[in-house]
């Protein structure tokens, strides 16, 4: 999954206005601006599209967990350079204040069934044994499932 589809399916799961995409980003000390916002949710085919970069995607997604839950006390998280599946997955589960069993269910929305231990797997650290990649399809099965259950079936 591409950071940019990947903004635009958070957007469109949480019904994200451009004033308040701007007003995330700044939540986590970023500028931007709706042409940037709208550069980023094009079509690859279209001239304006605009890759939207890893340390990007951090910032929009330390906004929204500044967002979702406020701002915590001290300096800011800096945003990571380089982004992967695991990272995310963390960052929408704190943004959430998900629980595991919260994100079983929610994948279980989309019919995919993984043990708690598969799940646990993902945020441990890539240095233990018992430290999981997370694909693409499940994040991507992740996103629909959170599109499920904060926008509706019929939606």
């Amino acid at each position: 999954m591409n950071n940019n589809d990947l903004l635009r399916r958070l957007r469109y799961n949480f019904e994200i206005s451009d004033p308040k995409m701007v007003a995330i980003f700044r939540l986590a000390d970023y500028e931007t601006t709706v042409g940037q916002i709208n550069a980023w949710m094009k079509k690859e085919e279209d001239p304006a599209f605009r890759v939207l970069d890893d340390l990007e995607l951090a910032v929009f997604l330390n906004g929204f967990i500044n967002d979702k839950r406020g701002k915590r006390e001290g300096p800011p998280l800096p945003p990571e350079k380089f982004l992967n599946n695991n990272i995310i997955l963390r960052k929408l589960k704190i943004a959430l204040n998900l629980k595991d069993t919260d994100m079983l269910e929610i994948l279980e929305l989309v019919d995919m069934k993984i043990s708690k231990h598969e799940l646990s797997a993902f945020f441990r650290n890539p240095k233990q044994n018992q430290y999981r990649r997370c694909e693409d399809q499940i994040l991507r099965k992740f996103v629909h499932g959170m599109q499920l259950k904060y926008r509706g079936k019929n939606k």
